[in-house]
């Protein structure tokens, strides 16, 4: 080798690529790798702290104006929110706004488990369990019929049954995942999202009023409302303007309709013959969301009994604000006049749907009692 070719620069690095490093090295990566965490840490906080704190500013008023005029705190949340939400569109706040109603949603929804305890779940009896899987089942295949029946394919009925039978938003972008895809794949699960959302804000209002209307019971308004809202944040903000046992029933039914989520999700994979993304990589499985496990693990920590009273109560009441913050973003992301941007079918069949459910639910109430 000669030696215009050993002061090339690749003979030059070639020793620090095969260099052992030393404690220093590994002491100072480190470090390094703790500052860039906790730098990134501080941009993250940044980028939340606006929309955080314009949620807990809405919910904090609606708390305020609950405990001195007697209007349910949830409601008074979400109207406030609705009247804030140029907030959504404000690109400092949106961040936060997203981080609030769904992580800080999922928090509150976790920490319910504290208000639930198993003896309260095994007095509910199969016959709820039964009517929760049923009506998955049924909605599924009255959206299916229907929307073939009107020209919209099974795809799309699929896809808003499932979201409306389920648990809204979450079942829909679970069940566009596993699809097959086609030109308008996109534009139906945007469409199902929205009108699952703003359709869940509406029953929110009025499901109460039907529940007082038929005269049920807490525990039969608790299995109407988590049995028939679509999302999560809607029931609880529901069930709890309307008593404190017909809220943690309602929880508990909605909860048992997203753990439907898995075999649902699973069964349709099967029956479309697909586990293909869009990219062409495989989708992956679908387990529990975590929020789900926490919410088991703290009712059964909840039926020991073990748990200091100040620490449940505490716990509780971080569940409250959590789900009334919660509230007041989805108020501020919820765009009614969005439902009305598309045609007249697509929003039939998921409002023929919705009723289905509604129908179908309060007649299996009156058949088990």
């Amino acid at each position: 080798m000669s030696t215009d070719s050993k002061q090339d620069p690749r003979y030059l690095q070639k020793p620090a690529d095969t260099e052992i490093p030393t404690q220093e090295h590994i002491d100072e990566a480190e470090r390094c790798g703790f500052q860039c965490h906790a730098k990134a840490a501080k941009v993250r906080l940044e980028e939340l702290f606006p929309g955080i704190v314009a949620s807990l500013t809405v919910a904090a008023a609606a708390t305020f104006l609950s405990d001195h005029y007697g209007a349910p705190t949830m409601l008074f949340a979400l109207l406030l929110g609705m009247a804030f939400r140029f907030l959504s569109e404000e690109s400092k706040a949106i961040a936060g706004i997203q981080f609030a109603s769904t992580t800080i949603l999922r928090i509150g929804v976790a920490f319910l488990g504290m208000r639930i305890t198993i003896d309260q779940i095994l007095s509910l009896g199969a016959g709820p369990m039964a009517m929760v899987v049923g009506s998955v089942f049924l909605t599924i295949l009255f959206g299916l019929g229907l929307s073939k029946a009107m020209g919209r394919g099974k795809r799309f009925g699929v896809l808003t049954g499932g979201s409306v039978g389920i648990c809204g938003a979450s079942a829909a972008l679970a069940i566009a995942a596993i699809l097959p895809k086609d030109e308008y794949s996109e534009r139906n699960t945007i469409f199902t999202v929205i009108s699952v959302t703003a359709l869940s804000t509406l029953a929110m209002i009025l499901y109460p009023v039907i529940v007082d209307q038929f005269g049920l019971n807490d525990e039969a308004a608790g299995v109407f409302l988590g049995g028939t809202i679509h999302d999560v944040a809607q029931v609880v903000g529901a069930g709890y303007s309307v008593s404190d046992k017909t809220g943690d029933t309602a929880t508990f039914i909605k909860l048992l309709r997203v753990a439907m989520l898995v075999p649902a999700v699973f069964t349709l994979s099967l029956i479309f013959h697909t586990r293909v993304s869009g990219d062409g990589s495989k989708v992956g499985r679908f387990v529990l969301p975590p929020f789900i496990i926490f919410f088991i693990l703290l009712v059964g920590l909840n039926s020991t009994g073990v748990t200091p009273e100040p620490v449940r109560q505490f716990i509780v009441d971080t569940s409250r604000w959590c789900l009334v913050t919660a509230i007041a973003a989805l108020g501020m992301k919820t765009s009614l006049k969005a439902l009305f941007d598309v045609g007249w079918k697509p929003v039939s069949i998921i409002v023929a749907e919705t009723v289905f459910l509604a129908c179908l639910v309060l007649g299996a109430i009156y058949w088990m009692a």
